[in-house]
């Protein structure tokens, strides 16, 4: 035999097929949605998933203000921030985070803590949208629902 039976193929931007997907977060634990929403952002879930380029699909969370987490860190995780000041350094539990920003913020900030620290992790980032409640302004593009192991 003279050549292969098969051949790596490699997605770019021109072969690349970018769907929409829509997650309910209603009772789901934030680090399993999170990552499973990683995965979906970058492609990893698509046989043609190539790691230097844009294949994963764009992702619309809903019911964010119903996801829940496990034991008791609600109370206990601390996110910690710098404001670059001497003695600057800030500490607030996942709690006080959904009282004074939203609980999207806390499903944005692990999601984006899954994806790659690099440019086209930034850009992989702008394939989210997170709304609190069940409605959401993206029935044009004919989002398919995604169900996610509990």
């Amino acid at each position: 035999m003279d050549s292969l039976s098969y051949k790596t193929i490699s997605a770019n931007k021109s072969t690349v097929d970018k769907q929409w997907v829509i997650i309910d977060a209603e009772g789901a634990v934030l680090g399993r949605l999170a990552s499973q929403v990683a995965k979906i952002i970058l492609g990893k879930n698509k046989t043609n998933f190539t790691p230097n380029v844009d294949c994963g699909d764009n992702v619309i969370v809903i019911n964010a203000k119903k996801i829940r987490l496990t034991g008791k860190k609600w109370t206990d995780k601390v996110y910690v921030r710098h404001t670059g000041y001497p003695g600057g350094q800030r500490f607030a539990t996942p709690l006080e985070m959904k009282n004074r920003r939203s609980s999207t913020w806390l499903i944005e900030n692990a999601v984006r803590g899954m994806l790659p620290k690099t440019r086209l992790g930034r850009k992989l980032f702008h394939n989210l949208y997170i709304y609190e409640g069940a409605e959401h302004k993206h029935e044009a593009q004919q989002p398919q629902k995604v169900t996610i192991k509990m």
